[in-house]
């Protein structure tokens, strides 16, 4: 068993520290290649926070434990908003903004609430799987596209309009057109690949032992792979998402702390659920559907709340955070839900 914890520790290690590197040289990679900072800051460093996440899923998702992925993804959800936004509320106000609720913040409970449809009949398949993707690149265009109107407001109302009529058809054939005019700087490219290559085989490897060791303790405590992803896994591929908030909160940039929160949300489900479901079909127990996606429905509305009150997170609202998180995971450990 002591060989097992070590090894679910440097697969912890592994996991942030190859996100961490495979994100620097992704970045250095893309201004290279003549990327725009946007672009780099909705992609790379978007998803960056979130790569244990979408590493650990795909490696259950390969391995068939649809209760690790959906344990990790969904507890991950929860995390970010109880512990990681109240451990930061307690260290200084956190101020909002009207953007991050009617647009992002909405968004993120669209996405929310669009798993725990698909999840009502106890699976989600490849082709929801693939809803959810397209769902999140719609989102990443959008984005895209509304950057370049600085003055005026967009919603979620200019979101889903935007979807429904493809206004994301025109933003990728303009993004294409721009896209083949940049400079390409060749200078240091294949360093940069080879330190790419080497953070992505450290992000998989430890991958493959946090999801192997997982199980083992799964199965020799006799406790469900679903709890076990809402506690180990899903706190510990929560730890970059905590870094960068604690970063952003002591720098007084609020801004970048709710954004990685929320942004992060997003990826989370759609992107990451989307590509695991797509892998192999995700079976979601009754626990989850009746217990563990309304939680995350609860905390992700509670947390926009919190966002429109005097438009910032006070250290009372983080604490009150804190401590429905703790109530969360003592209610699912004494009842035995999962």
């Amino acid at each position: 068993m002591i060989l097992e914890l070590l090894l679910l520790i440097v697969g912890f290690f592994l996991l942030v520290f190859g996100s961490d590197k495979f994100v620097d040289s992704g970045s250095r990679i893309a201004k290279k290649l003549g990327v725009s900072d946007f672009m780099i800051g909705l992609t790379l460093i978007a998803v960056g926070t979130s790569l244990p996440e979408l590493a650990s899923s795909i490696a259950a998702a390969l391995k068939g434990s649809s209760g690790l992925i959906v344990g990790n993804l969904v507890g991950s959800n929860i995390a970010n908003i109880g512990l990681v936004v109240g451990i930061c509320a307690l260290i200084a106000k956190i101020k909002t903004h009207e953007t991050m609720l009617k647009r992002d913040g909405y968004i993120m409970i669209f996405v929310s609430v669009i798993l725990a449809l698909l999840a009502i009949n106890g699976v989600v398949n490849y082709v929801e799987g693939l809803i959810l993707v397209i769902i999140y690149f719609i989102y990443v265009l959008f984005l895209i596209e509304t950057k370049e109107v600085m003055k005026k407001k967009f919603h979620f109302k200019e979101f889903m309009m935007y979807g429904l009529r493809f206004g994301f058809v025109k933003t990728l054939l303009k993004f294409h057109n721009n896209g083949s005019k940049k400079h390409v700087n060749t200078d240091g490219l294949v360093k940069e690949f080879v330190i790419s290559a080497i953070s992505l085989a450290a992000l998989i490897y430890g991958a493959k032992l946090l999801v192997n060791n997982s199980l083992y303790f799964s199965k020799i405590l006799g406790i469900s792979e679903t709890f076990i992803g809402l506690t180990v896994v899903a706190v510990g591929t929560s730890l970059p998402e905590l870094a960068v908030s604690l970063n952003a909160v002591r720098k007084g940039f609020s801004e970048i702390l709710i954004g990685n929160i929320i942004g992060s949300n997003i990826v989370n489900i759609s992107l990451i659920f989307g590509i695991s479901s797509f892998i192999a079909p995700v079976k979601i127990s009754i626990q989850s559907i009746y217990y563990l996606i309304p939680a995350m429905l609860f905390f992700s509305g509670l947390f926009l709340v919190f966002i429109k009150k005097e438009w910032k997170i006070n250290r009372n609202q983080g604490i009150t955070l804190l401590v429905l998180y703790a109530l969360f995971i003592l209610f699912a450990g004494l009842k035995g839900i999962f």
